[in-house]
């Protein structure tokens, strides 16, 4: 099978179970940021510390990334596709709580707003959230134009969360400071 199908070569793609849309349809648009959440994931799972300090996190990013997987081929099939493919649940937004929750033990209430940034793996985390947040975005405008999983929007929010406390806490990890914003007076 070659990489290259030359179907989308005048601005269309398919969706899973049949049909094709403008490759600038809000469905589309909104799995592809998903994807791009996903590649910022992997990212900083290339930039974390090896070892069992960092295996909590480890685990929780490489299910976040199958999540995503799921996520986006919820988004690619409309609920009246013929295609069936596992969709995004509540469950996995009650994980991503419980998951919140388990990472927060480690560290500090925040008292004021932080800057992004810190080690490498701290600051790709906190892009993966920006990313995240611009799905979730991307999501609720697709809903507009056609019906999609109401539970992929709650997701993303809830991992937008994850990301941030991740990033604090990989930075906490790796002994670097967060940066607190103080506005200027």
């Amino acid at each position: 099978m070659k990489i290259y199908t030359r179907t989308g070569d005048h601005g269309t793609t398919g969706l899973f179970g049949g049909g094709r849309v403008a490759k600038t349809h809000g469905r589309i648009a909104a799995y592809g940021t998903v994807d791009e959440v996903n590649s910022f994931v992997g990212l900083a799972l290339a930039h974390l510390p090896e070892g069992e300090r960092a295996a909590p996190l480890r685990r929780i990013l490489v299910d976040i990334q199958a999540d995503l997987f799921v996520l986006g081929a919820d988004l690619a099939t409309p609920f009246d596709s013929k295609a069936e493919v596992p969709r995004v649940t509540r469950e996995h937004v009650a994980r991503l709580e419980r998951e919140i929750d388990q990472l927060e033990e480690d560290l500090e209430s925040l008292k004021r707003f932080i800057l992004p940034g810190g080690s490498q793996a701290g600051a790709t985390l906190h892009v993966a959230r920006t990313v995240c947040r611009r799905a979730e975005r991307l999501v609720l405008k697709a809903a507009v134009e056609d019906e999609v999983n109401a539970d992929s929007a709650v997701y993303l929010n809830r991992l937008s969360d994850l990301l941030f406390v991740a990033a604090r806490w990989t930075n906490k990890l790796e002994g670097t400071e967060e940066s607190a914003w103080v506005p200027e007076k």
